[in-house]
């Protein structure tokens, strides 16, 4: 039971934090705007760049492409708050069912994982070179975002046996003979 409660609980912590980042970037939108703004213009990478041909500089991109981001930071928060309380619900059940209950959670990590690899690694450092922003350059932060994602993902995706069966093991490792 405990490595149940605890994939719920990393769950949980996943969806504060893609709670707060929502939260952020809708209550302070103009700050991290700018960010997608300078990553999308290219404003700030190597002077000479052969690549700056891609950069948009159209207003109405940035705030659409911002939008996407909240979107999937939202989405991502909703799947993992609901695969959590799923999981919450299939605590007792047998492991099959709790396997079965992860789908929402397995959802929201991958959604996560696109919000921040494929859309601040992939797009914003390869495509639009964010990588040579000295100061717009969100790929660290994203690493450790999608990172912490995919830990949290492995671990709950692991199959979980019956609750009998971990009971017995746990009496196995404790050194307990009575059974």
């Amino acid at each position: 039971m405990s490595l149940r409660l605890i994939k719920i609980a990393l769950c949980l912590a996943l969806a504060a934090f893609a709670f707060l980042v929502s939260f952020n970037n809708l209550t302070d939108y103009g700050s991290n705007l700018a960010f997608v703004q300078h990553v999308l213009a290219m404003d700030t990478t190597f002077p000479g760049n052969a690549l700056r041909y891609r950069a948009i500089s159209d207003e109405w991109l940035w705030h659409a492409a911002y939008w996407m981001i909240i979107g999937g930071e939202v989405l991502t928060f909703v799947l993992l708050l609901a695969g959590a309380w799923t999981l919450w619900q299939a605590r007792h059940a047998s492991g099959t069912g709790f396997d079965a209950a992860k789908i929402r959670v397995l959802t929201g990590c991958g959604v996560g994982f696109m919000v921040w690899f494929l859309g601040f690694m992939v797009i914003g450092g390869e495509w639009f070179v964010m990588w040579q922003s000295p100061q717009w350059n969100g790929q660290q932060a994203a690493f450790r975002f999608y990172m912490a994602i995919l830990g949290v993902m492995i671990f709950v995706n692991q199959p979980d046996r019956d609750l009998s069966e971990q009971e017995v093991a746990r009496k196995i490792l404790s050194g307990s003979d009575k059974m």
